[in-house]
């Protein structure tokens, strides 16, 4: 029998056993986990580590080779995990970072806080930012339940970083630098950057005290600069740090955490191009714990992105689409313009109004953000409207093609059309007597269109504003909406019966017709052409950074309209008629350049009453035509409001030679 001395002494060897094995595995996750930068630095073996060395964007040019966007010189500052004190040392790196923070706020320096923690009468409560919240509860950061209070937020922080010693504000100042480290993931081989666009004193103060400093570095960084920040936003779009969930992603692509990233319009839709090449940095410290560093691989910086627009012509139609939007409505005036070429689908300018200086994005974004008025969203490209009676060149085509027509076929306009128990009226019960084909696009005679529809039916009607591109994407390269094609499946969708006077209304642009002014302007410019639809597009070229060649895009048709020559010249007949007869004739009487066009209107409820959207779709010259104009002005009245846009934009492009090509080949005008 075993004497009950030994199995004690048995049992406590066991667990002294355990002990052991349980302290030496904490030493080892402390050694290569915990405070790995500080054992690596001690180990008798040579470390070696690569830094990335950001490589600046690429630029963005007009289609002659103007600036629109490009990279000033700045400096940001960052701290380097080679010369940090490692984790162990909290209170060292809290005094440090204290230090800087004092730097920072002497000079008026902006600093990260994304802590989403505030300090508000006393309590901690929580910022109104979701996503940051869930990730400072998440495992890999506080490791906290989602039912955590602010306060057990600020507790954790405060016990991890060693926070005690500090009074409130001032822990929650030191633990967002730290909070920004952790979620960054620091590391000798990721520096992560806590003040950007720093002034000259930070800088100077930083690199004269690296002691008092120690671990902060100035890292030379390129910012976006705007030749005019007010000129293409909604083209140009912007750029931001790269996300968690984009890290992710492109990691394995070579970004990195700390990576700006194109956020919209271009700078997102060419970012492929944009991005340069990162340079690296390698680091080695040896057994001694020297640092010495050598760049190994220079940055190359991102191609240069040509685009189809023209500076000037971009500009007056910004500042004539302002004045008519303030002159129709002082406080809601909005609308939008596109030109567009004939025969390869470039869109030479697109505005959007009410609009914003890109700058103010940077600086003021949740004030712009608040602005009930969203100038930042693109009306040219995502704002869907009713055309109106823009729509008929279309159904004068289809009603051609399809026989229900012939250019010589009379419809009577009484002003009012019995339609079953339904009577549908001419715009403002007009009496237009008898109309042909032509006569009706020039009078924009609703009884003409009404008997078009009737025979055409919905489903051909479709058939055909698909040809033309209405209600579908047209090519371009940032965001854009597809628009709504009218039919009982879309009445449908959204929740309401298809009437059968539902095709009717079609036939004139209302219903659930809704297209965007880049649909319209690209539309248009299939009916001066001929019937070739091009894909509509900003960029024109890519410019390599590296040896200066140029590549063209090239141009894209989507469709050749199985439409005769014949009735194309009909319908465009009747659009010069407008131009040249019609109510807006003493508009385009005032320059040089013979035009063809079609004016709408759609009827829209703004505070209770209702009011007319304009529209207007332009082809200039009328012979031999090369541009196409697109405008639509919110609560305008009519679409004869907007002729002085129109009008503007083509007697600039003529009378100023707005496209003359660069003297230069397009590859060597940015040396």
């Amino acid at each position: 029998m075993k004497s009950r001395y030994s199995s004690i002494r048995s049992l406590t060897a066991f667990i002294l056993v355990i002990l052991m094995v349980f302290g030496f595995g904490y030493k080892l996750f402390d050694i290569q986990i915990v405070n790995n930068e500080y054992y690596a630095a001690q180990n008798n073996n040579v470390r070696v580590y690569k830094v990335p060395i950001e490589a600046a964007r690429g630029d963005i040019v007009d289609r002659n080779g103007n600036t629109l966007v490009s990279n000033r010189q700045g400096n940001s500052i960052i701290l380097d995990a080679a010369y940090f004190p490692p984790r162990k040392e909290n209170l060292k790196r809290n005094e440090i970072i204290l230090n800087l923070i004092k730097l920072f706020e002497a000079n008026e320096e902006e600093y990260v806080i994304n802590l989403p923690l505030l300090l508000q009468n006393g309590s901690i409560v929580f910022s109104d930012d979701e996503e940051e919240i869930a990730k400072m509860k998440s495992e890999d950061v506080f490791n906290l339940q989602n039912y955590a209070t602010p306060q057990n937020c600020f507790d954790t922080m405060v016990e991890m970083y060693e926070l005690e010693a500090y009074d409130t504000a001032t822990a929650l100042k030191i633990g967002a630098v730290r909070y920004e480290l952790t979620t960054q993931l620091f590391s000798i081989e990721n520096p992560v950057t806590i003040a950007e666009n720093v002034k000259n004193e930070t800088v100077a103060a930083i690199k004269e005290d690296k002691e008092h400093y120690l671990g902060a570095d100035v890292m030379p960084v390129s910012y976006r600069e705007y030749a005019d920040s007010t000129l293409a936003p909604h083209i140009l779009g912007t750029v931001r740090k790269i996300n968690g969930d984009e890290y992710k992603k492109l990691k394995d692509s070579g970004y990195g955490i700390n990576d700006i990233i194109g956020e919209s319009g271009i700078e997102a839709a060419m970012e492929s191009e944009l991005r340069g090449v990162h340079g690296e940095i390698t680091v080695t410290i040896d057994g001694d714990g020297n640092v010495t560093e050598e760049i190994t691989k220079k940055p190359i910086k991102g191609n240069t992105v040509m685009l189809t627009i023209n500076r000037d012509l971009q500009r007056i139609a910004q500042d004539r689409l302002k004045e008519v939007c303030d002159k129709t409505h002082e406080t809601d005036g909005a609308g939008a313009v596109v030109v567009q070429t004939i025969n390869n689908g470039e869109i030479l300018a697109a505005a959007s109004y009410p609009t914003f200086d890109i700058q103010d994005y940077y600086d003021n974004y949740e004030k712009l953000a608040k602005n009930k008025r969203n100038p930042m969203w693109s009306r040219f490209a995502l704002g869907s409207y009713a055309p109106g009676s823009t729509f008929k060149p279309m159904m004068a085509c289809a009603a051609l093609e399809e026989g229900v027509i012939d250019e010589n076929t009379i419809f009577t306009c009484k002003g009012i059309w019995q339609y079953y128990d339904v009577e549908f009226h001419c715009e403002k019960y007009k009496r237009h007597g008898n109309e042909n084909v032509r006569h009706a696009l020039q009078d924009s005679c609703n009884i003409f269109f009404f008997n078009c529809a009737d025979k055409l039916g919905i489903t051909k009607m479709n058939e055909y504003s698909r040809m033309f591109g209405l209600g579908e994407k047209t090519g371009v390269e940032i965001n854009e909406s597809a628009g709504i094609l009218a039919s009982p499946a879309t009445a449908e969708k959204y929740g309401r019966v298809w009437q059968m006077g539902d095709a009717i209304q079609a036939g004139i642009g209302q219903s659930d017709n809704l297209f965007t002014p880049l649909q319209l302007a690209n539309y248009c410019a299939t009916v001066a052409n001929g019937g070739t639809r091009f894909e509509s597009h900003f960029v024109k070229a890519i410019i390599n950074s590296s040896n200066n060649s140029s590549d063209e895009t090239g141009i894209t048709v989507v469709e050749e309209l199985p439409i005769s020559n014949n009735t194309f010249s009909i319908v465009q007949e009747g659009m010069r008629m407008v131009a040249k007869d019609g109510p807006i004739h003493s508009i385009f009487d005032t320059i040089d350049t013979p035009v063809a066009c079609k004016t709408g209107t759609s009827q829209v409820i703004k505070d209770g009453k209702k009011i007319n959207n304009g529209f207007l779709i332009t082809y200039a010259p009328y012979k031999n035509p090369e541009i196409a104009v697109a405008s639509a002005i919110e609560y305008a009245g009519s679409g004869s409001s907007t002729a002085d846009i129109t009008a503007s934009i083509i007697d600039y492009y003529y009378s100023n030679n707005a496209d003359i090509p660069p003297s230069q080949e397009a590859g060597t005008i940015l040396d």
